[in-house]
């Protein structure tokens, strides 16, 4: 069963994010994202079927990445602050900085099992 704002390709997106280590609630995050121009969380938890506390982790992390960029919206009356997201990069860079980091993996991975080889001689 897919989420009501995301498609099956985005479905298969977020799959294929998290294969390479990006939590679920990360990886939904960024493909609804990616479809947006700019939206709020509470859309984001809407579309994604992701909880407030899941959307506010992800955004922290996406910000703390440098992915998405947060602005303050001006509210009338009390409540708490409404914020607007946006990729602040492209997907496809943000795909390149995944793709960076898993090629440094296969790296680490080929040298260990290379070490492994050397010393069990």
């Amino acid at each position: 069963m897919t989420d009501k704002g995301l498609t099956k390709k985005d479905e298969t997106l977020v799959e294929l994010l998290m294969r390479t280590g990006q939590s679920k609630n990360m990886a939904k995050t960024l493909v609804y994202l990616r479809k947006k121009e700019e939206t709020t969380s509470v859309e984001i938890e809407s579309a994604t079927g992701l909880r407030q506390p899941e959307v506010s982790i992800a955004m922290q992390d996406l910000r703390r990445r440098k992915w998405v960029s947060k602005r303050d919206i001006k509210k009338e009356g009390k409540g708490r602050p409404v914020h607007s997201n946006k990729l602040a990069i492209s997907f496809e860079k943000i795909v390149e900085t995944i793709e960076a980091e898993e090629k440094k993996k296969i790296v680490a991975i080929e040298s260990n099992i290379k070490q492994l080889k050397e010393i069990a001689k």
